[in-house]
């Protein structure tokens, strides 16, 4: 089995569904056993093509997509989905080729912050986002970052 057909099992099943497959899932999907769903998933989590819960097959990544509820909210072609982060929220949309509303949770002020996705552009607002940390360190603390 390919991985990078796992890969993309997943990242469609997050744009289907808006929720990350289990291994159970994935596994059903490809007709092989868990087992080996378990070490595809692994095999793309130390290639950083997706984010496992520490100790677990589950998905809590597959940038731009959350497996897990955030402050990182978006709104696209009828369906809620999450990012992981500021700079996430504008990849759903883009990885989705569609337009897209988003509410955002500033993690300093607490304000929540709208925005309007259309053809591929912000259309509303002047806003910037500050990242903490360079790229090269993200993976230091992924879940922080």
């Amino acid at each position: 089995m390919d991985i990078w057909q796992v890969r993309a099992f997943v990242y469609s099943h997050f744009a289907d569904a808006t929720h990350a497959p289990s291994v159970d899932e994935t596994a059903c999907h490809f007709n092989i056993s868990v087992e080996e769903a378990g070490e595809l998933y692994k095999e793309l989590h130390n290639r950083h093509s997706l984010f496992l819960e520490p100790e677990t097959l589950d998905i809590r990544m597959a940038n731009p997509f959350s497996g897990i509820p955030t402050d990182f909210k978006v709104y696209a072609n009828g369906k809620t989905y999450f990012a992981n982060c500021a700079w996430d929220m504008l990849g759903i949309p883009a990885a989705l080729h569609s337009d897209a509303d988003i509410e955002a949770i500033c993690t300093e002020s607490y304000e929540i912050v709208q925005l309007e996705i259309r053809d591929g552009k912000v259309t509303n607002g002047e806003l910037l986002v500050h990242f903490p940390l360079p790229f090269a360190r993200w993976y230091d603390d992924l879940v922080f970052t």
